[in-house]
């Protein structure tokens, strides 16, 4: 298992592991949705959309892993950096930093 000392050393490592069109556009699509879900628990004041959230965020992004990276998630490996990775990887998307 890698060792990576700072999120900027893992930002790279991580962008490799979604090096697949198709990966990164459902990682993209399950974070719109946790936003969506989230503002949902929000407005309703009803946490069970946090766990809809949950399952929203990272069940399209493992799908994203097992059926077109071919790869494990990152998150099983480096938990906190793979979830900033996901935001930061998710504003780069927006600001067309990297391609949808």
């Amino acid at each position: 298992m890698a060792r990576f000392s700072s999120f900027s050393e893992f930002y790279p490592y991580y962008l490799a592991e979604h090096a697949n069109r198709a990966s990164r556009r459902l990682h993209f699509i399950g974070s719109w949705g946790v936003l969506v879900l989230v503002a949902l628990a929000l407005a309703q004041r009803n946490p069970w959309w946090l766990l809809a959230a949950l399952f929203c965020g990272y069940g399209f992004a493992w799908v994203g892993h097992f059926f077109f990276e071919k790869n494990r998630p990152a998150t099983f490996r480096h938990p906190f950096y793979s979830f900033a990775g996901d935001w930061v990887m998710f504003k780069d998307i927006l600001t067309g930093k990297i391609r949808f």
